[in-house]
């Protein structure tokens, strides 16, 4: 007698009617065949673990693309540099420089370092510190410590300093610019372009030094270049990265003078917005008086942002009236030279505020400095101007009456406080 079947496996029992017997025959579409694995290659291909497929990895795409973005830019700088010409540096043997104050001094040797060849002449009123640039090579006033470049000369003799001069760079304070330059006008040729590092607005007239300079030489063709941006003379001196903007309203005067001072540790944009440029960095003089105040107040971070915030809004509402591109507000004649003035101990015009902030007398300050805080004498003139504009300026307003003696710190930061509260514009 024949052994009954085994029971299906109990995976099989779905296929299987419900009225089915357990022990009934599977059908011949069910049944199990032996399957010959070594003598069908492709039945073992098919058998064999399938590779699981590849995720993407985030971290691998990002770096991906930031490399490539990266060697887009190396690429671009690249090309870019080979077609620039360079030939200016090449052909200019002379260039003078007008004051020998410490930002004078920084682009003297700047300029000296670019070209063994090039003569560098520092017209210095300062005997003292004539003798010592030309026997010792330091400026002894300003920087003891860092020696100039050996073709770096000085001269209180005007006439020589300016004869065959390739271009001139005006670091005379701007309150004193127009009775200096009426003195050497004679030996001023038409031609040299005036490249002027001096921030701020004469106080009885309002001009700017792109006014002063061809009123006060009486040509009114004089090629101008305002140069700014964020840079502290004494890491100019020690050669640490530095950007900024040079602004003409000839384009090609502006490459050229890009080219002339452009270096590895100096960067040098070009703008066509004159006003712009001088007008913020005059303006942010007079707010680095403010911000400098709040820490000498000890009012805090908050408060120092906040003051600092509204002064930029300040500038911008008066720049843009008086003609300037917002673009150049945010650049590095606006903004990037707010942040520094602001916010760093080397300002002098922070210092100014700091030392009213704690309590310190306005001619007691003055008279203890050996450099000018050009903010003290813009303050006074910039309101001026917001009148002319009839743009209103709160923070800007209150750092003029604090110099002028007719408001205390305390009591316009209460004034500032109490100010209506309104939409952010």
């Amino acid at each position: 007698m024949a052994a009954p079947l085994e029971p299906p496996p109990p995976f099989l029992n779905p296929l299987l009617p419900p009225s089915s017997n357990p022990t009934r025959s599977l059908p011949h579409s069910l049944k199990f065949k032996r399957l010959n694995l070594s003598n069908n290659p492709t039945t073992c291909l098919a058998a064999a673990p399938q590779p699981q497929p590849e995720f993407p990895d985030p971290t691998r795409d990002r770096r991906r693309a930031v490399r490539l973005a990266w060697e887009k830019l190396v690429r671009w700088s690249r090309s870019l540099r080979s077609k620039t010409k360079t030939d200016i540096l090449e052909r200019t043997n002379k260039v003078v420089v007008l004051g020998g104050g410490s930002f004078a001094t920084a682009m003297a040797a700047h300029v000296a370092s670019r070209k063994d060849e090039l003569e560098v002449n520092m017209l210095v009123r300062d005997a003292q510190v004539c003798q010592s640039i030309n026997q010792n090579h330091f400026n002894s006033k300003y920087f003891p410590e860092h020696k100039l470049p050996e073709n770096v000369i000085a001269t209180t003799d005007a006439k020589a300093a300016l004869l065959d001069a390739d271009y001139c760079l005006h670091a005379v304070p701007v309150q004193f610019s127009a009775l200096f330059l009426d003195g050497i006008a004679e030996y001023v040729y038409p031609e040299l372009p005036f490249i002027s590092v001096s921030k701020g607005l004469e106080l009885n007239t309002l001009r700017t030094m792109s006014q002063i300079i061809p009123q006060a030489l009486r040509n009114p063709r004089q090629p101008f270049i305002a140069l700014s941006g964020p840079s502290f003379a004494l890491e100019l001196m020690n050669k640490l990265p530095t950007a900024m903007v040079v602004a003409s309203k000839d384009k090609k005067l502006a490459n050229a003078v890009q080219q002339l001072l452009a270096s590895s540790y100096l960067r040098i944009s070009t703008s066509s917005d004159v006003t712009g440029v001088e007008v913020t960095g005059a303006l942010k003089n007079v707010l680095a008086i403010a911000a400098g105040i709040v820490d000498g107040m000890n009012l805090g971070n908050n408060s120092k942002a906040a003051l600092v915030s509204q002064g930029c809004s300040e500038i911008r509402w008066l720049a843009t009236k008086m003609g300037a591109k917002p673009a150049t507000i945010t650049g590095l004649s606006g903004i990037g030279d707010i942040m520094l003035t602001c916010f760093v101990n080397l300002s002098r015009n922070r210092t100014v505020g700091v030392r009213l902030g704690s309590g310190e007398k306005l001619d007691d300050i003055l008279s203890s400095m050996n450099q000018v805080a050009e903010g003290v004498s813009t303050a006074g003139a910039v309101i001026a101007l917001a009148q002319k504009y009839n743009v209103k300026m709160p923070v800007l307003t209150a750092v003029a009456r604090i110099i002028d003696n007719e408001l205390t710190p305390k009591k316009a930061v209460f004034e500032l406080m109490s100010l209506p509260q309104v939409e952010e514009v």
